[in-house]
């Protein structure tokens, strides 16, 4: 049998990769590989730990990394989908220069590129 310090330091291992991603980077889908990192870390820990108890016929280690990787599937669906409108709104994805995404600047930005500078639409409708 395997001795419990060489998958801890493994796991050990990915979350300071993970930690250091997630730190150090400023593009937006490194910063989730980072998060994923992390992630896997905490399910190899729990496997670790559910196979350490010997003869259960249920063990909760690997039933709660199927949790967490069902938790992480649907947490990268949504970042990558926010991610997606950072992209098509500002054509960039880095993170310290975080655009707004609010539905004002949308208009603004689209009176002034739909008649030109200084036109702006008649009152009450929104140019698209």
């Amino acid at each position: 049998m395997i001795h419990l310090s060489l998958p801890a330091a493994l796991a050990a291992l990915l979350a300071a990769f993970g930690v250091y991603g997630v730190l150090a980077r400023r593009n937006a889908v490194l910063v989730l590989i980072g998060v994923e990192l992390i992630l896997n870390a905490a399910n190899l820990l729990l496997v670790t730990a559910g196979t350490r108890t010997a003869g259960a016929a249920f063990s909760a280690g690997p039933v709660l990394t199927l949790f967490v990787i069902t938790i992480a599937a649907a947490e990268i669906t949504v970042a990558l989908a926010i991610i997606l409108v950072m992209f098509r709104r500002a054509g960039h994805i880095d993170l310290t220069a975080v655009p707004d995404l609010s539905e004002d600047a949308v208009e603004d930005t689209a009176e002034h590129t739909a008649e030109g500078p200084g036109h702006s639409a008649p009152a009450g409708r929104v140019v698209r």
